[in-house]
This record gives structure tokens, sequence and C-alpha cells, in this order.
């Protein structure tokens, strides 16, 4: 099975390294990295197993990125991705690949962040275009690299 995973650490505690993740994703979420066809102003993770992954625009319009398959503040979130090999949602379940993060508190000023994508193979025919993608520099490294600087800035203060 691939499966493409990246460990980084933040300087905060366990609960505000979920929330960031959870709450404030189009805050620190590369602009560059949309599918609408217009910029995102948000991004919106329902808070619950079920709840919807998605972009909203400055119009109000809504793509849709995944669903919530696990919600378990603040240790646990598994997204289902349905970004094909073209970059294009599509709402079969079986067609989805999942994102998991796992994190740990490794003491109350520092959380360890684990993520896991994985199931590549269910993308169908091209699926080894997601994969590398999201392993390439511009893919999860990218990605995950604002998270930090943005978890790292606000750290213990409220959000």
């Amino acid at each position: 099975m691939a499966v493409v995973k990246r460990t980084i650490r933040v300087n905060a505690p366990i609960e505000k390294a979920f929330q960031v993740f959870t709450e404030r994703m189009g805050s620190w979420w590369p602009a560059t990295h949309h599918i609408a066809p217009e910029a995102f102003t948000e991004i919106v993770v329902e808070p619950r197993a079920g709840g919807r992954w998605f972009e909203r625009d400055a119009k109000g319009r809504e793509c849709d990125w995944g669903r919530v398959l696990t919600w378990e503040k603040p240790h646990l979130v598994v997204f289902s991705w349905h970004l094909q090999p073209d970059w294009k949602f599509n709402p079969d379940p079986a067609r989805a690949s999942e994102v998991a993060l796992e994190f740990t508190a490794e003491g109350a000023e520092t959380t360890r962040v684990e993520l896991q994508h994985r199931h590549f193979e269910r993308h169908g025919e091209g699926w080894e275009k997601v994969r590398t993608g999201v392993d390439s520099p511009g893919g999860w490294t990218s990605v995950l690299a604002p998270y930090v600087e943005a978890v790292n800035a606000i750290g213990r203060k409220e959000l």
C-alpha cells in the first residue's frame, strides 16, 4: 500500500494544535492550493464524523474536498480525500483516499502531528499522480509549513 507520511512538531498544547488545524485551516492553507475556479476565502471542516471538508470563495460558492471520517478531538481527525488525478472532486467514497492526522502531546507546550495520506489506489487509474503530487515538495510539505508557523505564532494565546 502506498502511503505518504509527514511528522511535524509544533510549539503549542495539543488542544491548540488540533484547533488551528481544524478550525483555522483557511488562515494557513496555501492560497494556491484550491480547486474551485476562484480562490477560497475560507476552508471549513465541520467538527464531526460525517461532516464536510470544503472551500468557500468570496461569493459564497462552495467546493467540496472530502468528508470527516473520524473526529476524536484533540487526538485524531481523518478526512476522505475526493480529489482525483485531474484534481477534480468525485463524490464517490469508494474513489477517495484518506488523510489521517494524529496529534500527540509531548509535554505541555509541544505537540507531535503525524500525517498519513493513504489508500491512493482507491482513486483508480492514475492514482500514482495523486500520490506523487501530495508527496512532492509542493504537496504536504508545503501545506504543513505554514501550519507550523501559524501554530507556533499562536502558541498558548487564545484564538
